[in-house]
């Protein structure tokens, strides 16, 4: 019971830090545009509005298997699309690069704008995962989920080189899946024509396990003390 309330008075904050944030960042595109005369950079929109899919999907998936098998169809589709949606919400890391061709006269507000947008759709895949990480863990031991998550971080990183330098994106694993195998066999038939590959993968793994770890941990602490703190103020109701 005090388990169910304090996860329904998580979510609850975190959909309004999810709201206000997301406000901010489009309070924040909007006066770019007046401040560019121009609608500049709709790829930050379009990018987090991907970002969001993830998050939709592991949440569908929860509750799905509140009342059906993992190997049933539907938690299998939901969990197919997630994994190939989820490097939509680190990949906008990479949209750093577009910096440098933004004027010195506007770079420091757009450098603002920009990390705003990267940070929600980080926080949108991380809690995603996390998400996910809390129903692997109740199935499965320590070792397996770790080795998990570890697999799906190293496959965001992949996806991300993919995504950046080879241009594909997560709709393409379902409308042309053949080329994008096509390229991915290249890249392990002749991997020292992609020399930027492995430090590309590398970095991005460090970024990613080193944060979400640290957000493991945190949370945890948090939701202990959570547990407690709930558990007192219903004592205390009770004698009242």
């Amino acid at each position: 019971m005090i388990n169910r309330l304090l996860l329904k008075r998580t979510w609850f904050e975190l959909a309004i830090v999810f709201t206000v944030g997301f406000i901010g960042c489009l309070g924040l595109y909007i006066y770019s545009i007046f401040l560019n005369h121009a609608v500049l950079y709709p790829y930050l929109v379009i990018n987090l509005l991907l970002a969001m899919i993830p998050l939709f999907l592991s949440w569908r998936l929860v509750v799905v298997l509140k009342h059906k098998r993992w190997s049933a169809w539907e938690p299998l589709l939901l969990t197919f699309l997630w994994l190939i949606f989820l490097p939509n919400s680190f990949y906008m890391v990479s949209d750093y690069i577009h910096l440098s061709s933004v004027p010195t006269s506007t770079l420091l507000f757009t450098s603002i704008m920009f990390t705003a947008f990267i940070y929600l759709a980080f926080f949108l895949g991380m809690l995603s995962l996390y998400q996910i990480h809390l129903e692997l863990k109740r199935r499965l031991n320590y070792k397996t989920v770790a080795t998990i998550i570890t697999i799906v971080l190293l496959g965001c990183c992949f996806a991300i080189y993919l995504g950046r330098d080879l241009r594909w994106d997560s709709w393409d694993l379902i409308l042309n899946p053949g080329g994008v195998l096509f390229d991915i066999s290249n890249l392990v038939l002749r991997p020292q024509v992609y020399s930027d590959m492995g430090r590309t993968i590398a970095g991005f793994f460090v970024l990613l396990s080193a944060t979400y770890l640290m957000a493991w941990r945190i949370s945890r602490i948090q939701w202990h003390k959570g547990v407690n703190d709930l558990a007192q103020h219903i004592k205390k109701s009770n004698t009242v």
